[in-house]
């Protein structure tokens, strides 16, 4: 058979394994090389690939008429709307893998300690680590490939199953890179989100109540340098967090007031410190009737005194006079040794437990 130019042809078959053209795809002819039996094509998808009659390639006359020069599939506004569609689908899509991907991993069906896992997750995306971010999920190009599946990704998402065909190449691309990077973004921020969650010690996204964002009258969460340790992976660890209002600096140190509950918990914690040092000076031998003299001269001896916290640091000072009483303010509030101890605003995520009513984001 002869093809003319101008003629209208469909893909029936090619042997060309790298093409995006697929059977039923329609072009007109621009050449008919008779002698080589090859025939030119402009293909309606932007494709130009001539098709070698002797090598097994097959194509049939058609009717359908050529695309407008500047309309594949509906105007600017309507491709506007099919990317917008797009990337919806691909946020969607996106979502639900960081759903599943997380069961597995920090979620339901994981194993081991979930919350060092999401805390170890959280810092390989701030700080952009390529083995964290490598096994997050991401659309594969067997998943999403122009020339296999996104016909049936742009049928989903836009609603017209045959429209794809009529795309060009170029814009068959562009399709499947919104769609793409939608799902890659979503997926990364959402797993963000959800290991915010498991890393927190509440179960909460407590994110906003990171140290750099905290000014005073604000809410964070303060603590000192005597609640540090060094976690399992060799990160630096807080053994309790305590909720409270930044009200001031001293010595560039913070200054914070917190509830009667929290308060309770500085002073128990306190005496936890105490209780531990007496117990360490012990097992090193120190006589029995020198322990409370020891402990006194190292560590401040708080108690409550009705609503009164009365700070001992007598023996602490060398200071006969040095016994402090703080009393609560008129909303009932209480600074704790706020010019006297090292408080310090600290990232949430770091504490293993935090004590104190937290804020909700705002």
């Amino acid at each position: 058979m002869i093809y003319q130019p101008g003629q209208r042809v469909a893909l029936v078959h090619t042997s060309d394994p790298h093409t995006l053209l697929r059977p039923g795809d329609t072009g007109t002819v621009q050449r008919h090389d008779q002698r080589h039996h090859i025939v030119d094509v402009l293909w309606d998808s932007g494709s130009t690939l001539s098709m070698c009659l002797d090598d097994g390639d097959r194509i049939a006359p058609a009717t359908t008429p050529p695309p407008a020069a500047e309309q594949v599939v509906g105007d600017a506004e309507e491709w506007a709307t099919a990317l917008r569609r797009m990337r919806a689908a691909g946020t969607t899509a996106g979502h639900s893998a960081a759903e599943w991907w997380a069961q597995d991993t920090i979620g339901a069906r994981a194993t081991g300690d979930t919350r060092r896992t999401a805390r170890r997750i959280l810092t390989g995306i701030t700080d952009g680590d390529p083995a964290i971010l490598d096994a997050l999920p991401h659309l594969t190009t067997a998943e999403a490939s122009v020339d296999t599946s996104g016909w049936e990704l742009f049928a989903d998402a836009t609603g017209d199953v045959s429209g794809w065909f009529g795309l060009r190449i170029q814009r068959r691309d562009e399709a499947m890179a919104v769609y793409r990077d939608a799902f890659d973004t979503a997926a990364a921020d959402r797993i963000a989100d959800l290991c915010r969650l498991a890393a927190s010690p509440t179960g909460r996204d407590v994110s906003h109540l990171h140290p750099d964002r905290i000014r005073v009258g604000d809410v964070g969460v303060f603590s000192g340098e005597w609640a540090r340790t060094t976690g399992p992976d060799g990160d630096d660890r807080i053994a309790v967090g305590f909720v409270g209002t930044l009200v001031d600096h001293w010595n560039g140190w913070a200054v914070f007031a917190c509830t009667r509950d929290v308060a309770e918990a500085i002073v128990a914690d306190q005496q936890r410190h105490r209780d531990q040092y007496r117990h360490r000076l012990r097992e090193q031998g120190v006589p029995a009737d020198d322990l409370d003299r020891q402990v006194d001269t190292a560590l401040a001896d708080l108690s409550f005194d009705g609503d009164v916290i009365v700070a001992d640091q007598r023996a602490l000072s060398d200071d006969p006079q040095a016994i402090n009483r703080i009393t609560p303010n008129g909303d009932g509030r209480y600074v704790v040794m706020g010019r006297s101890w090292c408080w310090e605003a600290v990232d949430p995520y770091a504490c293993d437990r935090i004590v104190g009513d937290l804020p909700d984001p705002t």
